[in-house]
């Protein structure tokens, strides 16, 4: 895994969590980490598959929303701020298999101090596109627990 230096410890706290999340669920193996990219890989499995066994777009929208959003949030400087899911959208414009896997590739197109806006294109394993959507964050302060 490729991780930016400059956010090492802040991904590593984040993911090192006893909590499981959907990250978990869906089998993410992140490969990039940075703050101008976020790339991870999901198999196509009986988690992330619809009952004609072909990758879910439920499943494709969730990559593209956990990408979006740890990015998103390994851009804040305030540790007292968090980013939250406003609107995603996505095109699925090719079926995925089960058997395979599935690369999501997500890069910031506006990261301001009240939103953030990622753009996120899901590729088969030959590099064609899968899907491609558009996730707006809102950047909230953080919940005292």
């Amino acid at each position: 895994m490729q991780i930016e230096d400059e956010i090492r410890e802040k991904f590593d706290l984040f993911f090192k969590k006893k909590q499981k999340n959907m990250a978990h669920a869906l089998g993410l193996e992140f490969i990039v980490v940075s703050r101008s990219e976020m790339r991870a890989t999901m198999p196509v499995n009986e988690n992330t598959t619809q009952p004609m066994g072909i990758l879910h777009g439920g499943a494709s929208v969730a990559l593209a929303e956990t990408l979006a959003s740890v990015g998103g949030y390994l851009n804040l400087s305030d540790e007292n701020k968090i980013v939250v899911g406003l609107e995603i959208n996505a095109n699925h414009v090719r079926p995925v298999t089960a058997g395979k896997k599935v690369t999501g590739i997500s890069t910031p197109i506006h990261r301001g101090a009240q939103t953030q806006v990622w753009e996120t294109r899901i590729e088969n394993e030959d590099g064609k596109l899968v899907s491609i959507s558009r996730c707006t964050l809102a950047v909230v302060n953080r919940r005292k627990a």
